[in-house]
């Protein structure tokens, strides 16, 4: 028999390394799947157990018919209609009266004011003083008036939403025509007495406008702060 024919001797001892480290990892592989196996079998044996356990304590269960289920549908919100604001303004328009009677109403000591009732006299006194900061202002010159009225109803409720307390609304000096009243300046007053978001107000300082302007003290919003009066 030649060389070239002869079969090695001996197997190299890395294809010995080699074969163990595949037959030790088959196994491993081996091992994780029957565990597997055994968890998956001992679920479904406990999951029967429970169920068997479940029927012998609540006994036969039937089902509902459908025709004695009630279908409920839940209450939705109704939508906010988009002209509600519209809609709002134009009630507060409608119901600030150019004929209502405010003469009789103010208090002319030193200059003129009005409170509700329900307020001391000391609340006109410190709004004269100037006890509460002026946070905003409505000048009105210019505007006929609706336009005025408007302005003014849309000016208290935005000043009551951002919470300011105190405002001056500028309703000017001029009169309507030769021999009248000026026309702004009445009926601003009566517009102001009819607003259920003023408390009081007040001829301004001359610094403030004088005769031509007023200091309006408003009811507290849901935003602002609430001074004492």
């Amino acid at each position: 028999m030649s060389r070239a024919n002869k079969s090695p001797a001996n197997t190299p001892l890395r294809d010995f390394a080699d074969l163990k480290r595949a037959l030790t990892k088959a196994a491993k592989e081996a091992a994780e799947r029957a565990a597997q196996e055994r968890a998956e079998k001992a679920r479904k044996e406990a999951a029967q157990v429970d169920g068997a356990l479940f029927k012998r304590m609540v006994g036969q269960v039937h089902a509902i018919p459908d025709t004695d289920r009630i279908h409920h549908t839940p209450n939705r919100p109704r939508p906010v209609p988009a002209r509600r604001q519209a809609d709002e303004q134009a009630v507060l328009r409608e119901s600030l009266s150019d004929e209502f009677d405010v003469e009789s109403l103010l208090e002319t000591d030193e200059s003129l004011s009005w409170r509700r009732p329900e307020l001391g006299i000391d609340v006109v006194r410190k709004l004269r003083r100037g006890v509460w900061a002026l946070q905003g202002e409505l000048d009105l010159h210019g505007l006929r008036t609706d336009e005025a009225r408007d302005a003014l109803s849309q000016f208290l409720r935005d000043a009551q939403v951002r919470g300011w307390r105190c405002v001056r609304v500028v309703h000017g000096k001029g009169l309507g025509s030769p021999g009248r009243q000026p026309v702004l300046k009445d009926k601003t007053k009566r517009w102001l007495v009819q607003s259920d978001r003023v408390l009081a107000f007040v001829q301004a300082r001359a610094d403030e406008g004088g005769v031509g302007a007023l200091v309006v003290l408003l009811k507290p919003g849901k935003t602002g702060g609430a001074p004492s009066v």
